[in-house]
C-alpha cells in the first residue's frame, strides 16, 4: 500500500509538507495492465481511492470496473452515490493548477458577482452585481467595487443562457449599467480586462463599528489560507486592543480552505478559551484509522482549543454571515463554537460539506492528473455533524440577500450586516434611520447566490490539511 505523491488534504486539503505519502505506507504491488491504453491509470486511480476514500468499503469491486473508460469518466465511474452520498469527490487534469488553487491562486479578472434580471417582468437580460473585486487583480486595479452592476460583456447583453459562460475568455470588456426606474441599462463605461493569476488575499475588510456601548468586529474572510494566520491573528489583536465586545464574521463568500486556519479563528472567538480541551476530531476509513491509532494514539484525529493570545475571551455570541456559498472550512468555525457559545447565523442556508479530502498524483509523474476525494468527516466536541446535507446550517435569522446595488463592506445599512447591528443593538433599521440617512436599494430577482469568481472552471469548495495526522 502506498501514499503516494500528497497534495493538500482537505475538508479543501492540498499540500501536506514536504513527505511524501509511500513515506508512510509500504509499496502496493503493481497492477497488472493490458494494451488498453488507460488501463494503468485507471488502475493507479483505483488503488489510491481504495486506499484513502472515505467510503472505500462500499466501492465496486476492481475487476467490475470498466478500465477502457478515460481517467476523468474513470474516477467518477468508481465514486459511491455520486451526488447523494459522495457530493464532493472531483479528479482534475493538472495537479499543479489544483495546487495553486487550494492555496488561493488563480487565474482570474477577480471579481465574484450575484446574475439578477435586469429587466422585470420581462426577464429577458441579466446584470451582474459585484460582490467584491479581489485585492491586487486585474479588476481591482481598474477600480471596479462592489456594487457595480455589468449589464454585458465583451459587448454581448447577458442573459439567463449566457452569462455563466461570459467570463470564458481571458480578455475582456465589460460594460457597466445603472439602475432607474425599475430597470439596470448600459452606461457608457467600459472597462477592459485581461485575467492574471492572482494570489487570494482573504482578509477582504475590518472595521469595528461603534454602538453605544458596542464596539462590533467585522471581519469579511474569503478563504483559510494558512499563509495568512499571522495577518488574521493581528487582525484580532488590533480587535482585543480596541476593546471590541461582540463580533460579525462575514463568511457568505467562504468556500472553505485549510483545516488549521479555520480552528486558530475558531480559537480566537470562542468564550473561556482553554487550551487542551477538545475541539473537534475526524473520522477516517477503517484502514487510516487503524494504522495512525496504532502508530500515534488513539486521539491522533482529535484537535483541542489553541492557546491564542489574541482570542477575543469576552464574547457570549458570535454572528456569521451566511450563504450557499458558505462551505467546508467556514462550517467547520461555525460547527466548532455550537457547544461553547451561541452562533448566530444571518442571512441564507450553507453549503453543507462536513467532509474533507486529500490531494493525490502520481509520484512517478507519468501523469499530471490530481484526484481530490473525500477522506474524512469532521465532528465537533459533542460529536455533532449534522450538517452534511445539501441543506447545510439552517439560518438562525433567514435574510435574502438581493438587494441591488451591493453596498459597500462595512455599510451599516448593508443588507445582511444591518440585520446584525440590529440583533446586537436592538435598533432597528427603520429607528436608525430617523438618525441617518439609508440607502436606497432594490429587491431583484436572483438566479445564483452562491455564484464563484468569474473563473469558468469549478470553484473549490473544501476543506484541507497542512500535514498528515500525527506530525
Amino acid at each position: 500500500m502506498q501514499l503516494k505523491h500528497w497534495g493538500l488534504i482537505a475538508l479543501i486539503f492540498t499540500s501536506f509538507s514536504c513527505k511524501k505519502l509511500s513515506d508512510v505506507f509500504p509499496k502496493k504491488t503493481e497492477t497488472s495492465t493490458s494494451d488498453n491504453p488507460n488501463a494503468e491509470t485507471n488502475a493507479w486511480i483505483y488503488d489510491e481511492m481504495k486506499t484513502y476514500y472515505l467510503w472505500e468499503s462500499q466501492m465496486t469491486a476492481k475487476t467490475s470496473t470498466d478500465y477502457t473508460l478515460a481517467p476523468m469518466d474513470y474516477f467518477e465511474s468508481i465514486l459511491v452515490k455520486p451526488g447523494e452520498l459522495d457530493r464532493f469527490s472531483w479528479i482534475q487534469e493538472d495537479v499543479e493548477a489544483l495546487t495553486a488553487s487550494l492555496q488561493g491562486v488563480n487565474k482570474v479578472v477577480g471579481i465574484r458577482f450575484t446574475p439578477f434580471f435586469a429587466d422585470p417582468p420581462l426577464n429577458s437580460k441579466v446584470a451582474l452585481s459585484i460582490a467584491y473585486s479581489l485585492k491586487g487583480s486585474p479588476a481591482d486595479k481598474a477600480g471596479i467595487k462592489r456594487g457595480d452592476l455589468i449589464t454585458q460583456v465583451n459587448g454581448v447583453v447577458l442573459t439567463a443562457e449566457n452569462y455563466s459562460t461570459a467570463f470564458s475568455s481571458d480578455n475582456l470588456e465589460l460594460t457597466l449599467g445603472d439602475y432607474a426606474n425599475g430597470v439596470i441599462t448600459s452606461n457608457s463605461k467600459k472597462v477592459s480586462l485581461v485575467r492574471a493569476e492572482v494570489q487570494t488575499d482573504p482578509i477582504q475588510h475590518y472595521s469595528i463599528i461603534e454602538k453605544g456601548n458596542k464596539k462590533i468586529g467585522y471581519l469579511v474572510y474569503l478563504q483559510f489560507l494558512t499563509q495568512y494566520d499571522n495577518n488574521i491573528r493581528e487582525v484580532f489583536k488590533e480587535f482585543k486592543t480596541k476593546g471590541v465586545n461582540e463580533l460579525v464574521l462575514d463568511l457568505r463568500y467562504n468556500g472553505g480552505g485549510y483545516i488549521s486556519s479555520s480552528n486558530i479563528i475558531s480559537s480566537l472567538i470562542v468564550k473561556d478559551l482553554k487550551p487542551g480541551t477538545l475541539m473537534n476530531t475526524q473520522e477516517w476509513n477503517a484502514e487510516q484509522s487503524s494504522y495512525y491509532k496504532s502508530k500515534y494514539g488513539n486521539d491522533v484525529f482529535d484537535t483541542d482549543w489553541l492557546n491564542e493570545s489574541n482570542n477575543l475571551g469576552n464574547l457570549n455570541r458570535v454572528y456569521i454571515l451566511t450563504s450557499p456559498g458558505t462551505a467546508s472550512a467556514s462550517e467547520l468555525i461555525i460547527n466548532n463554537l455550537k457547544p461553547f457559545m451561541d452562533v448566530i447565523l444571518i442571512g441564507d442556508h450553507t453549503y453543507g460539506k462536513n467532509v474533507g479530502s486529500i490531494t493525490l498524483s502520481d509520484e512517478k509523474k507519468r501523469w499530471k492528473y490530481g484526484m481530490q476525494p473525500i477522506v474524512l468527516k469532521t465532528l465537533n466536541a459533542i460529536g455533532q455533524s449534522d450538517y452534511g446535507s445539501k441543506d447545510g446550517f439552517a439560518p438562525t435569522i433567514k435574510v435574502s440577500d438581493s438587494s441591488v446595488p451591493f453596498l459597500p463592506f462595512g455599510d451599516e445599512s448593508e443588507t445582511l450586516l444591518s440585520v446584525a447591528i440590529e440583533q446586537i443593538t436592538g435598533v432597528t433599521a427603520k429607528t436608525q434611520a430617523q438618525n441617518a440617512k439609508i440607502k436606497a436599494t432594490t429587491k431583484v430577482s436572483v438566479l445564483n447566490n452562491a455564484y464563484p469568481l468569474d473563473n469558468p472552471k469549478r470553484e473549490i469548495r473544501d476543506m484541507y490539511l497542512d500535514k498528515l495526522p500525527g506530525n
